[in-house]
């Protein structure tokens, strides 16, 4: 078992880093400016809840953050399928970040099973 020295070496963290660039990219030329500054704020917010609970250095306290990450997670997924019904974004791009919200989701979940 690798052991976590900083939240950098958190897998989870390191896939949510991913998810976020891509979200970036597959936006930056989106008008709809509300919309795009949502999807980009909830999938911020699933790599810094985790390196905030992180740094908590406490398991009870991280579960709590790793909670709000999955949550966050779960308003990425949704606006995806909005974006999608909009045309905001090709399937394909859907389906690749809809797989990666959901590994992201069950990684969130394991987490938290192993903290309790």
């Amino acid at each position: 078992m690798v052991k976590i020295e900083k939240f950098e070496d958190i897998i989870v963290w390191q896939k949510s880093k991913l998810l976020i660039v891509d979200v970036y990219k597959d936006f930056r030329d989106c008008r709809d400016y509300a919309f795009r500054d949502q999807i980009q704020r909830a999938s911020v917010s699933i790599m810094n809840n985790i390196a905030e609970g992180y740094e908590r250095m406490d398991n009870k306290e991280f579960a709590k953050f790793l909670y709000i990450a999955k949550g966050s997670c779960g308003e990425v997924r949704s606006m995806l399928h909005l974006a999608l019904d909009l045309g905001y974004i090709s399937e394909k791009t859907f389906n690749l970040n809809l797989e990666r919200t959901l590994e992201i989701s069950r990684m969130l979940s394991g987490f938290i099973k192993k903290l309790k």
